[in-house]
């Protein structure tokens, strides 16, 4: 396991480049924390540093968002926060996303945990109490 921690917004351009230097070759990234705790936050800065050219936000009506970056790769952006049943999962056809070559960044990922490949680096955001966040990274 691997920890960073950010210490203020400023850093967060630093963190998300550590970050995927850390991750290395992976793509499927599945990501909890408290609401606040700056999931969307820390994957639009990665998705910054890969090259997206959108604008990225939470897909939380949407479930998924697709990016591309300036050189054609695609990123898909979910959020399960709103998912009531992992049937909802089911019939967005996660898997076509998650078993694809595609980048894959999910926000509250415990809500679908039980049909997470085994691939997907598990990211833990912790608000702590100086208002400091500490990101678990588990390869």
């Amino acid at each position: 396991m691997r920890i960073l921690r950010i210490h203020s917004l400023q850093q967060i351009d630093q963190a998300s480049a550590r970050f995927l230097e850390i991750a290395g070759d992976r793509r499927k990234f599945a990501f909890t924390g408290a609401m606040g705790s700056g999931k969307t936050t820390i994957i639009t800065a990665i998705c910054r540093h890969l090259g997206v050219v959108s604008r990225v936000t939470s897909p939380s009506f949407a479930l998924v968002n697709e990016y591309r970056t300036g050189s054609g790769e695609v990123i898909f952006h979910f959020d399960f926060y709103r998912i009531k049943s992992i049937e909802e999962a089911f019939d967005l056809g996660y898997e076509e996303y998650f078993y694809s070559d595609a980048w894959c960044f999910i926000e509250w990922a415990e809500k679908a945990a039980e049909i997470l490949p085994d691939d997907f680096v598990r990211v833990n955001i912790e608000v702590q109490k100086d208002n400091t966040r500490q990101i678990r990274v588990r390869l």
